[in-house]
């Protein structure tokens, strides 16, 4: 594909032990995420957690980002900032996202956790999106177009009653965080180039209960449902291979 640059095993190699990494601080998140808690302290859990395996924040001054790790909460779709005075209630459902550098090649995962007693509603939002990325990396196989990617995640969540955020996308990953191709998350399946051995992308659902449209909050960072509506994210690495699609983030 035009403009995009393709890895080796031994790269791809490189890009799974970063991915691991970020894995691994999302479980430990996961852990420990729970009524009470405030998203600054799920930061330092982040932030301990790197330290110990050696990792390098993708995030933390990113374009002047102010933390490590990315906490959005119910109506907040992504980019949400750690703060200490943002506490976690029973009911609310969390977004976090988390990107890593080891060795010069990045790593970049999301998921969204239930938090105490969820409501169907919410639980069903967030199993739809975890299961339109499945469906999405199921597409990553050689010969296949971009264009399937995003199709299967639209065609899944949009069935069910749900929106796909438009505004934001996936986006190639190895040296840097952000490289070619932009992988979105709707469109017509069959159409863009076609995927290569050696591709590797993050692919990263953002859906919402309501409508798709996306308010930027005062901080340049936060984004909202327009409508106030819920939103679930998840994210994975994943490399093209000969043999299918291999998930770089999942340990």
């Amino acid at each position: 594909m035009k403009g995009i640059e393709l890895k080796t095993a031994a790269q791809i190699a490189k890009l799974r032990e970063a991915n691991l990494i970020v894995s691994d601080v999302l479980d430990a998140i996961s852990a420990v995420a729970a009524i009470g808690l405030s998203t600054w302290d799920l930061e330092l859990v982040a932030r301990k957690r790197l330290k110990e395996l050696s990792g390098e924040s993708a995030f933390l001054g990113y374009r002047g980002y102010p933390a490590v790790l990315c906490t959005s909460i119910n109506s907040v779709i992504v980019h949400g900032i750690p703060r200490k005075d943002v506490v976690l209630k029973d009911g609310d459902i969390l977004s976090i996202d988390f990107g890593a550098f080891k060795d010069g090649w990045c790593g970049d995962s999301a998921r969204t956790l239930l938090i105490g007693n969820v409501s169907d509603g919410a639980r069903a939002l967030v199993e739809a999106t975890r299961v339109s990325l499945e469906k999405a990396i199921e597409q990553c196989v050689p010969g296949n177009r971009l264009g399937d990617i995003g199709w299967a995640v639209q065609a899944y969540v949009e069935k069910r009653g749900y929106s796909v955020v438009d505004q934001f996308a996936g986006h190639g990953i190895g040296r840097h965080m952000h490289e070619p191709p932009q992988v979105l998350n709707y469109g017509p399946a069959g159409r863009g180039p076609r995927l290569s051995v050696g591709t590797v992308i993050a692919i990263e659902p953002m859906v919402n209960a309501g409508k798709p449209d996306v308010v930027i909050e005062d901080d340049g960072w936060t984004a909202v449902t327009k409508d106030g509506s819920l939103s679930a994210h998840f994210e994975h690495s994943v490399a093209i291979t000969e043999n299918g699609p291999m998930v770089l983030s999942r340990a």
